[in-house]
């Protein structure tokens, strides 16, 4: 698997210090459903709506902190909501999850858990050896999956060779998931700190091993 180096900028660390990041990768085997997943992802939302309303997960360290921290950055996150918490309330607001493929549908479920926006990424779709962690310019070209256009300005986005490639809000449609997937790489944003991140990750882990056949884990935190 290719070496990818992952950076955060200063700018990022001076608006948002207590930021810590975990990286996924792995060799994985994507398709368009899995019944055990949605099994699996069915009974934990029906756990989720019993413990949680819409009030009471913006106290969520993970929910609330990634909200500060885009409005340090310059960005209304209840207007370009990040997608931890887009998720979290769209399931309290008795809706179901969209049914994308099995990649995302499990990142999606391993959000849920944790409350970090998480990037899910084609591995061999980015330019460069090297993502690095910023905040979005006014201007900035930037595409995000099912939205088109998005200003991405204020937001912090991870930029590779060419350009943004993701933000909580949304990733890029250049580097998104697709049943052609073979090698990932995954990043949850730990915008609350270290707090759950690594019990986070290893539950996203656990469903790659069930669910898309993961291999050749390498897990990677950076700050």
């Amino acid at each position: 698997m290719r070496e990818l180096t992952i950076e955060v900028s200063e700018e990022l660390h001076a608006a948002w210090p207590q930021f810590r990041g975990a990286a996924v990768f792995a060799d994985v085997v994507n398709t368009q459903y899995d019944e055990a997943l949605w099994k699996r992802i069915e009974e934990y939302i029906e756990l989720y709506r019993s413990k949680y309303t819409t009030d009471s997960i913006k106290e969520m360290p993970a929910i609330q902190a990634t909200r500060q921290a885009y409005k340090k950055c310059g960005k209304d996150p209840s207007r370009y909501r990040p997608s931890g918490e887009a998720l979290c309330r769209r399931i309290l607001k008795g809706m179901s999850l969209y049914q994308i493929d099995t990649l995302v549908d499990l990142i999606n479920l391993a959000s849920i858990n944790s409350g970090h926006s998480i990037g899910g990424f084609d591995l061999d779709k980015i330019e460069g050896n090297r993502l690095v962690l910023g905040i979005g310019k006014a201007g900035e070209p930037y595409e995000g999956i099912g939205r088109g256009e998005l200003n991405i300005e204020g937001m912090p986005v991870y930029r590779d060779a060419v350009g943004g490639v993701g933000t909580p809000t949304s990733d890029n449609e250049r580097t998104k998931l697709g049943l052609e997937t073979t090698h990932l790489l995954a990043i949850m944003n730990g915008y609350s700190g270290s707090e759950g991140l690594k019990d986070g990750v290893e539950y996203m882990v656990e469903l790659l091993k069930e669910f898309a056949q993961a291999t050749n884990i390498r897990i990677v935190y950076f700050e």
